[in-house]
């Protein structure tokens, strides 16, 4: 089955759910839908036992590409309320999600909680913004005082505990913040460098002092990367002296080992770094599996493969790596 004939079904079934799906209880946690693990992670420690928050896309998926099934469909019905990022990641399940927008509260948060200001554009799509704000940390910390807010508009009780728990953890982000900060700084200057398969990092690049960085891909993955654009970024890479690039969990690792060989062949020694979460996080019950983990991971490997040395960790994130079996 064609990936346009599924999405046409989705669409025909959603149409049919959403009018017959029933209004949520007034009692008990609110049901929330994330359509991503980044939102879903931060809705839950927000809310607390004031919602159950569920997931639509799990590791490894990527939400560009990514259409709904009729079992999505059922899932959408079913919450009190739905959070997404913007029409620009969840590309082709967005019309779903207008499908149920006039009875299901649904908040796109890159347009609700973050000013015009702070958005980065696609160079790509005249007009369009790059929606990979969760690379900014201090800028992903500003969807959880919008989270509570929505839930409490359905779970007016809870304001009061959810306005703690967002103070919790903006301190936590704000730690983590300063932390991958310091860890990119490490890095020798001239070598702040981030070359990836496509263009997820440029909020990551512009928060934590990456001097340059470059993709193979554009924001969005639908289009499949030229030969061009190999050999393109491969030049590129050869003049700055790069010493590795990365692959992502989300995009098939083809083009950077092309990237790789390409360079290779011009006299270049260029290595993979390593794996970097970008459109998804990592497996569920991991500590890769959270927001932080995602961050930690990606600073991580970033510096580490590009010679600067890991700082120690925060004490303010002390707590998250004990519950996670993190050596500090």
């Amino acid at each position: 089955m064609t990936t346009n004939r599924r999405a046409a079904q989705a669409l025909a079934f959603a149409a049919a759910v959403a009018s017959a799906a029933p209004v949520a209880a007034e009692e008990g946690p609110l049901n929330v839908l994330a359509t991503v693990a980044m939102i879903s992670d931060v809705a839950q420690s927000v809310a607390g036992d004031c919602a159950r928050v569920a997931t639509l896309m799990g590791p490894g998926i990527d939400p560009h590409y990514y259409s709904a099934t009729p079992r999505d469909v059922e899932a959408i019905a079913a919450a009190d309320l739905i959070f997404y990022v913007d029409r620009t990641l969840e590309e082709r399940l967005a019309d779903v999600l207008d499908r149920f927008r006039d009875r299901t509260p649904t908040v796109g948060l890159a347009r609700t909680a973050f000013d015009p200001a702070d958005l980065l554009a696609d160079p790509d799509e005249p007009g369009a913004m790059d929606p990979h704000l969760w690379m900014d940390v201090s800028l992903w910390a500003r969807i959880a005082p919008a989270i509570a807010e929505a839930i409490a508009a359905q779970r007016p009780a809870c304001a009061d505990a959810m306005a703690e728990n967002v103070e919790t953890l903006t301190t936590e982000l704000d730690a983590l913040h300063a932390w991958v900060g310091a860890a990119i700084a490490s890095i020798p200057e001239g070598g702040r460098v981030l070359v990836t398969a496509h263009d997820a990092f440029e909020y990551f690049s512009r928060a934590y002092g990456i001097e340059a960085s470059e993709a193979i891909e554009g924001i969005s993955t639908a289009s499949e990367a030229s030969i061009g654009d190999i050999r393109a970024v491969a030049a590129f890479v050869i003049e700055r002296g790069v010493p590795a690039v990365f692959v992502e969990t989300t995009v098939n690792p083809r083009t950077i080992e092309a990237l790789a060989a390409e360079a290779r062949s011009r006299g270049h020694d260029l290595r993979i770094g390593g794996e970097l979460f970008s459109d998804a996080m990592g497996d569920t019950g991991t500590a890769e599996g959270t927001y932080i983990g995602m961050i930690r991971a990606n600073t991580v490997t970033i510096t580490e493969a590009l010679g600067g040395a890991v700082p120690a960790w925060p004490d303010a994130l002390g707590s998250w790596a004990q519950a996670w079996g993190v050596d500090p």
